[in-house]
């Protein structure tokens, strides 16, 4: 499940930058260069956007939503652990990566 939504992340990541590049800015008109007309004109009305600006909030609200939920599962996950079948001790794995071998539990031994 991780990794599935780490792939629509990342997806969503490229897909923002590919919109972003190909998109014209509002001053890239020859008419803005040479001081051609009113800056009205030039930059066009501000109306509704295209569909280059809409797909890039598309893609923007998708990679905000997944950047808060794959936050959210990476901060709580929970410690793993293995046993070790040849020597019936478990090994737990704690965040910093280090390796504690502790005796294994076979419950039918009195605590003291």
């Amino acid at each position: 499940m991780f990794t599935v939504l780490l792939v629509i992340y990342l997806l969503a990541a490229v897909g923002i930058i590919g919109l972003v590049l190909i998109q014209q800015g509002k001053g890239a008109d020859m008419g803005a260069s040479f001081g051609a007309g009113a800056s009205n004109t030039v930059f066009g009305a501000s109306g509704s956007g295209n569909f280059l600006t809409r797909m890039t909030a598309i893609f923007a609200t998708v990679f905000f939503i997944f950047s808060l939920v794959l936050g959210n599962m990476s901060t709580h996950k929970a410690e793993s652990q293995w046993v070790d079948p040849t020597k019936g001790q478990v090994i737990e794995q704690t965040t910093e990566g280090a390796l504690s071998e502790t005796p294994a539990s076979t419950g039918d031994e009195i605590p003291q």
